[in-house]
C-alpha cells in the first residue's frame, strides 16, 4: 500500500474513529459505572452511621439505667455513666452485629471513649470533630483515592468516607461518633467490570473497522474498475464493463458507466463506419475522374468523342462529389447543433412548395403528387430547415415510386406538435431494413443492386434536423403496398 494512499489514509482515519466513539463510550460507561459505586459507597456510609448513631445512644441510655439502678444522683450519676459508657457502647456494637467500618467514640472534650479498632481513629480529623459538635450537624469526609483514568489499568482506590456526627453523651454533653467506611466491596465491582470492558471495547473497535473497512473496500474496489475502465477508454478500448450486482448505488453507478461506454462504443464504431463509408463513396467519383484523365492523355486530343465523353463523365463524378461533400457538411452541422430560427409559418403553404418543386423533377415519370388541402396550418419553427426536411422526403418517395404512382403529403396538429405523413406507391421497405433506415450511408441491399443513386445520408440528414428541433422522425412500410415517413415536431407559439 503506498504512502498516500486512499486505503491507507480511510484506514487511519477508521481506526481513529473507531478509537474515538467506542473508546469514548467505553471510558464513559466507566466514568459512570465508578461513579455510581462512589455513590454507593457515600449511601453505604451514611446507612451505617445512623445505625451507629443509634447503637450508642442505647449504650448511653444502658449506662445511665447502670448509674440509676445503683440509686446515684447528680454529678456521681452523670461520672458513673461517663465511666461505663465505653464498655456499654463496646456491649451495644457487639449485640447489633453492626459492621463493614470502623468506628470511634469521641467526648466533648476531644478524648476517645470507645473504638473499634486502631483504623478508626483519626488524630488529624479533630477539626471536622470540632465543626459536628458545635453545629450539630454531621460532616462528611472523602479522602483522596487514586485517579479514575488510572483504574483503567490497574486496581481502583475510591478512597475512605468519613462521617463525623454528633451524638449526646451519658454526662448531658455532645460528643462525636467517627464512621470510617472502606470501599472495598464497590471497588472490587469496578475491577471486576475493568477488563471485560476493556476486551469489549477493543472487540467493538475491531468490529468497528473490519465493517468499514468492508464497506470501503467495495467502493475502492469501484473506484479501481473505474479506473481501468477509464484507462481502457483513454486508450481506445471500448470492451471494458464494471460488474453490474447489487440493486444500490454503487450498481447504479456501475450501469450507468456501462451505459456511457457502450455509447462511445456505439459512437465509435458508428464514426469509423462512417469515415469508411465516406472514403469508399468518394473513392468512386475519384477514380472515375482519374479513369478518364488518363484516358484524355492517352488520346481524348485526338478523338473528339472520346474527349467529349470523357469530359461529361468527369463533370457527372465531379457533381456527384459535390453532392456527397454538401450532405456530409450538412451531416457535420447537424451533429454539431444547428442554430434554428424562430419565425412564423404556414406548414401547408410549404409542404404545397416543396410538393411543385419535387414534382418538377419527375414529369417524365407520370406521378401523382397530392398535397394538403387549401386550408392553413399555422407554426412556429425554422423553415429553410423544414423545407430540406420536405425535400429529402419528397426526394426519397419520388425516387422509389413507379411510373403512374402516388405521392402524397398530409398535415395535422395533434395536441401541441404538429404531424407531416409523407407517403408513397412505391415497393416498399423489408421489416428488416428499417431499423437501419435513417443509418449514415445505409442502403438495402435491392437498392443497391438496382445501381439506384445516392449516398444513403439523406434520411440520416432529415432525421438529424427533425431531433434537433425537438421532434421524431419515424418510417411505417410494406413490401409492395409503399412507405409512410411521420414527422412530429413542437408546433410552438403561434
Amino acid at each position: 500500500m503506498r504512502r498516500g494512499s486512499l486505503r491507507l489514509w480511510l484506514l487511519v482515519v477508521s481506526v481513529l474513529f473507531a478509537v474515538l466513539v467506542v473508546g469514548g463510550i467505553a471510558l464513559t460507561t466507566y466514568v459512570i459505572v465508578s461513579d455510581s459505586m462512589q455513590g454507593v459507597a457515600a449511601q453505604t456510609t451514611q446507612r451505617l452511621s445512623q445505625a451507629a448513631t443509634a447503637v450508642v445512644r442505647d449504650g448511653v441510655l444502658e449506662s445511665q439505667a447502670a448509674a440509676d439502678a445503683l440509686r446515684l444522683t447528680g454529678s456521681a450519676r452523670e461520672q458513673y455513666a461517663a465511666s461505663q459508657l465505653g464498655n456499654t457502647v463496646s456491649a451495644q456494637f457487639d449485640r447489633s452485629g453492626l459492621t463493614g467500618a470502623e468506628f470511634a467514640l469521641y467526648g466533648a472534650n476531644g478524648e476517645l471513649v470507645w473504638s473499634s479498632g486502631a483504623e478508626a481513629e483519626h488524630p488529624d480529623a479533630r477539626p471536622g470533630r470540632e465543626q459536628a459538635a458545635s453545629t450539630g450537624t454531621a460532616v462528611r469526609t472523602v479522602s483522596h483515592g487514586g485517579s479514575l483514568i488510572a483504574g483503567l489499568v490497574r486496581d481502583v482506590e475510591l478512597g475512605e468516607t468519613l462521617i463525623q456526627a454528633p451524638v449526646k453523651l451519658a454526662d448531658g454533653t455532645v460528643g462525636v461518633l467517627d464512621v470510617t467506611y472502606t470501599p472495598v466491596t464497590e471497588e472490587r465491582v469496578i475491577d471486576a467490570v475493568r477488563l471485560p470492558m476493556l476486551a469489549l471495547a477493543v472487540t467493538a473497535m475491531l468490529i468497528m473497522v473490519l465493517l468499514m473497512q468492508t464497506s470501503m473496500v467495495l467502493v475502492l474496489n469501484l473506484v479501481d474498475e473505474l479506473r481501468k475502465a477509464a484507462d481502457s477508454v483513454d486508450a481506445g478500448r471500448l470492451e471494458e464493463r464494471l460488474p453490474e450486482g447489487g440493486q444500490n448505488e454503487i450498481g447504479d453507478l456501475a450501469r450507468s458507466f456501462n451505459r456511457l461506454i457502450e455509447r462511445l462504443q456505439r459512437r465509435a464504431e458508428a464514426q469509423s463506419r462512417f469515415v469508411a463509408d465516406a472514403s469508399h463513396e468518394l473513392a468512386t467519383p475519384v477514380a472515375g475522374i482519374r479513369g478518364y484523365t488518363s484516358i484524355l492523355r492517352a488520346w481524348g486530343a485526338e478523338d473528339p468523342k472520346v474527349r467529349d465523353e470523357a469530359i461529361e463523365a468527369i463533370d457527372r463524378e465531379s457533381k456527384r462529389m459535390t453532392r456527397l461533400t454538401s450532405d456530409l457538411l450538412n451531416l457535420l452541422h447537424a451533429d454539431q447543433g444547428l442554430r434554428l430560427k424562430s419565425e412564423r409559418l404556414d406548414l401547408n403553404v410549404l409542404a404545397r412548395e416543396r410538393l411543385a418543386t419535387t414534382a418538377s423533377r419527375y414529369l417524365d415519370r407520370d406521378i401523382e403528387f397530392e398535397g394538403p388541402e387549401d386550408d392553413s396550418l399555422i407554426m412556429v419553427g425554422d423553415t429553410e430547415r423544414l423545407e430540406d426536411v420536405l425535400s429529402i422526403l419528397l426526394d426519397n418517395a419520388g425516387k422509389y415510386t413507379p411510373p403512374g404512382g402516388v405521392v402524397a403529403v398530409r398535415t395535422s396538429r395533434v395536441s401541441d406538435d404538429v404531424v407531416i405523413e409523407v407517403s408513397d406507391t412505391g415497393r416498399g421497405i423489408p421489416k428488416a431494413d428499417l431499423p437501419r433506415l435513417f443509418d449514415r450511408f445505409y442502403r438495402s441491399d435491392q437498392a443497391r443492386a438496382e445501381g439506384e443513386l445516392g449516398f444513403g445520408l439523406g434520411l440520416a440528414i432529415a432525421k438529424s434536423i427533425v431531433e434537433s428541433m425537438g421532434g421524431t422522425l419515424t418510417a411505417d412500410s410494406e413490401l409492395g403496398e409503399g412507405t409512410t415517413f411521420i414527422v412530429r415536431v413542437p408546433r410552438g407559439r403561434a
